[in-house]
C-alpha cells in the first residue's frame, strides 16, 4: 500500500514538473508581454519595409514567379478563343495576333503598376502595425497563429497582420493602385489603356464566335494581387528573422526572437 502511495506521489510530481517545463517553453522568463509585442511589431515593420522596397524595384513583381501578377480570370475567355477568332472571316489572323500581343502587354503593365504603387504601401503598413494590438502575443511568437499547439507556423505574425488589417489595407491601397494603372508605365500606354484596347478588340470579334463580351475593371484585381505579393514577401522576411535573429541590427529582435530560436 505504501509503495502504491509513493508511486502516486511520484506520478503527480512528474506531471507538475512537466507542466512547469511546458509553461517555460511557451513563455520565456526573460521576456515581458510588452517586449514580445514590441518585438513582433518591429519584425513586421522590418518585414514590410523590406518587402515594399524589393517589390518597388523594376521587375520586382514581373520577374518573381512567386508574386508575378498573371492575367485576371476574365481574360481567360480571350486567350481561350484567340485561335478560334483567327479562323473567322472578316476577323482573321491579324486580329488574333493583335490580341495575343495585347494579352502579354497586359501582364507586363499590371506588374509595372504594382511595382510603381508598392512604395505607397509603406506608410499604410506602418500605421496599421503601429495601431495593431497583438493578441495572444506568446502564441504568435511561438509560431501559433491560431492559438493552438498543433503545427508551427513560421509566418504566424504575418498571418495575424493580414487577418487583422487586410480589408482596411485593401481599401487604402486601391486608390494608390488606381493612380498607377493610369500612368504610362510601358511605352506611352497605361495599364488601363492596354486592357481597354484588348477588351475592345476582343468584344468586336466575340459575336462572330458566339462568345460573351468582357467588361471589367482591373482595379480590384491588381490591388488584391499586389497586396498578396507584399504579404508573401513579409512572410519570407519573418521566416528569416526567426531563423537568424542576430542578423538584424535590433536589440529587441535579438532578445525576443532569440528566446525562441529553433523552436518548432
Amino acid at each position: 500500500m505504501k509503495k502504491l502511495q509513493n508511486l502516486g506521489i511520484i506520478a503527480v510530481f512528474s506531471i507538475f514538473l512537466y507542466s512547469c517545463s511546458a509553461l517555460e517553453d511557451v513563455a520565456p522568463k526573460s521576456l515581458t508581454e510588452a517586449e514580445i509585442v514590441e518585438g513582433l511589431k518591429t519584425a513586421l515593420k522590418l518585414g514590410t519595409d523590406t518587402a515594399v522596397t524589393v517589390l518597388h524595384k523594376p521587375d520586382g513583381f514581373l520577374m518573381d514567379a512567386a508574386v508575378k501578377i498573371l492575367l485576371p480570370p476574365e481574360a481567360k475567355v480571350i486567350s481561350d478563343n484567340v485561335n478560334t477568332i483567327s479562323q473567322v472571316p472578316l476577323v482573321g489572323e491579324t486580329a488574333a495576333k493583335e490580341l495575343k500581343g495585347l494579352l502579354g502587354d497586359v501582364v507586363t503593365c499590371m506588374n509595372r503598376s504594382a511595382e510603381d504603387a508598392a512604395i505607397e504601401a509603406k506608410p499604410i503598413f506602418v500605421n496599421a502595425i503601429t495601431d495593431l494590438s497583438i493578441e495572444q502575443a506568446l502564441n504568435i511568437l511561438n509560431g501559433q497563429s491560431t492559438g493552438s499547439r498543433k503545427e508551427f507556423d513560421s509566418i504566424a505574425a504575418t498571418s495575424y497582420l493580414k487577418k487583422k488589417t487586410y480589408p482596411n489595407l485593401q481599401g487604402l491601397f486601391q486608390s494608390k493602385i488606381d493612380v498607377s494603372l493610369n500612368k504610362p508605365l510601358v511605352g506611352n500606354y497605361s495599364t488601363n489603356q492596354v486592357w481597354g484596347s484588348l477588351t475592345e478588340k476582343y468584344n468586336l470579334a466575340a459575336p462572330w464566335i458566339g462568345a460573351a463580351s468582357v467588361n471589367t475593371s482591373l482595379s480590384g484585381y491588381v490591388t488584391g494581387k499586389a497586396l498578396d505579393g507584399v504579404f508573401f514577401k513579409v512572410g519570407v522576411e519573418e521566416k528569416q528573422i526567426r531563423k537568424s535573429p542576430l542578423d538584424w541590427a535590433s536589440d529587441i529582435i535579438h532578445k525576443v526572437f532569440g528566446s525562441v530560436k529553433g523552436k518548432k
